[in-house]
């Protein structure tokens, strides 16, 4: 069993025990998130359901295990014969949500 979601923007595959990372900063760790954007669902005796735009009455339920952040992504700016550099640096935010449940 899976499913396919929305979040952050983003379209992510879950399944049931496995860990995602999504974009942004959560509220605490051990607290319990809903995500309603089911793009996609697949079930164990293999049916599918395919969502315009959403699958109704879909949910992925996840527990919240903590925060990441990402590499460090170098920005470097230069205008040749003009002596101008800029560098800069930047490090995104992650959360990580272990999957629990599939409904739909």
């Amino acid at each position: 069993m899976y499913a396919i979601i929305q979040a952050g923007g983003r379209q992510v595959k879950v399944a049931p025990g496995a860990t995602v990372e999504l974009d942004g900063k959560a509220a605490e760790t051990g607290k319990e998130v809903t995500f309603d954007q089911v793009l996609f669902l697949s079930s164990d005796g293999g049916e599918l359901k395919a969502g315009s735009p959403f699958v109704s009455g879909a949910k992925v339920i996840g527990v919240i295990d903590g925060e990441a952040r990402g590499p460090k992504v170098r920005v470097f700016k230069k205008k040749r014969r003009k002596g101008f550099r800029k560098s800069a640096g930047f490090r995104a935010f992650y959360t990580r949500v272990r999957i629990t449940e599939i409904q739909g």
